[in-house]
């Protein structure tokens, strides 16, 4: 599975983004997914994680309340939606699918060696 990440940009402080991570097979809709960032000097961080069906997602607690992980498994897409956006929001954000781990554990742990990773999308908060 092949996953191509957009959305990124440049905004204020406040401002909103909304990141797609787009799936080149079916077979997406059989794992959990979830967007990483990592700003430079620092560790990566799963910031937010969604199992194979939408029902269950996992938010880091750097997020929790602002972005919101959806998907749509017949358009083999997952969208973050990004609020109330910080400069220490700032980072590029890969988006990862992993049929193997539940959503909480690819946030806490990454992905397995099942998983597969699409490539960054820039997002930039400054003023």
């Amino acid at each position: 599975v092949q996953l191509q990440a957009s959305g990124g940009g440049s905004v204020q402080p406040g401002g909103s983004l909304r990141l797609s991570c787009a799936a080149s097979d079916s077979s997406f809709a059989n794992s959990a997914v979830g967007w990483f960032r990592q700003a430079p000097g620092k560790e990566r961080e799963g910031v937010s994680c969604i199992s194979p069906g939408g029902g269950v997602t996992y938010y880091s607690d750097s997020v929790k309340g602002r972005f919101t992980i959806s998907r749509d498994n017949a358009a083999k897409i997952v969208h973050l939606q990004m609020d109330d956006l910080k400069p220490e929001d700032s980072a590029t954000y890969t988006c990862t699918g992993d049929p193997q781990r539940i959503s909480s554990l690819l946030c806490e742990m990454g992905p397995s060696g099942l998983g597969y990773w699409g490539q960054g999308t820039q997002v930039t908060v400054s003023s």
